[in-house]
């Protein structure tokens, strides 16, 4: 939705998801989850919107180099300064939080060691969810936060 409606979206959040265009029916989605897929670049004319990518290492679901395939696909032929982030979550995972920038805007990936197929930071009475972290939800809503579309003029 943010490559292809990039004027109504500020920023983007994925997690344990697939890059844009990996699929186009569900025996390909089958196999993206499996082996990821999807084009290099980022399809769409715009410019790069703001994205932050959550995924676990041991997500036998969707594939964790899924994510890596939304970086790069985020990423397209952008020139990026990286910074490489590791930290844990006290009681929980590991994780290392990378981020991309560029004069257009940023990218963050963050990978969760020892995570699998749930939502990080979830709370431990739902279903789908991994309490040990870190927070996907606190990250995004910080992320969003720090981005805004441009105040449009009817």
């Amino acid at each position: 939705m943010g490559s292809t409606y990039g004027d109504l979206y500020a920023a983007i959040g994925i997690h344990s998801g697939l890059a844009c265009w990996a699929a186009t029916d569900l025996p390909s989605a089958l196999l993206a989850v499996r082996q990821g897929g999807g084009p290099e670049a980022m399809p769409g004319d715009g410019p790069p919107i703001p994205t932050i990518v959550f995924h676990g290492d041991r997500d036998t679901t969707v594939r964790s180099n899924n994510g890596d395939r939304i970086v790069r696909q985020s990423i397209g032929g952008t020139s990026t300064k990286e910074r490489v982030h590791r930290g844990r979550v006290p009681g929980g995972h590991d994780y290392t939080r990378t981020v991309h920038t560029d004069a257009g805007g940023r990218l963050e990936h963050w990978k969760i060691h020892g995570a699998g197929h749930a939502w990080s930071g979830g709370s431990p009475a739902g279903s789908y969810t991994d309490p040990d972290g870190p927070d996907a939800t606190r990250e995004m809503l910080r992320f969003f936060l720090e981005h805004s579309l441009p105040e449009r003029r009817n």
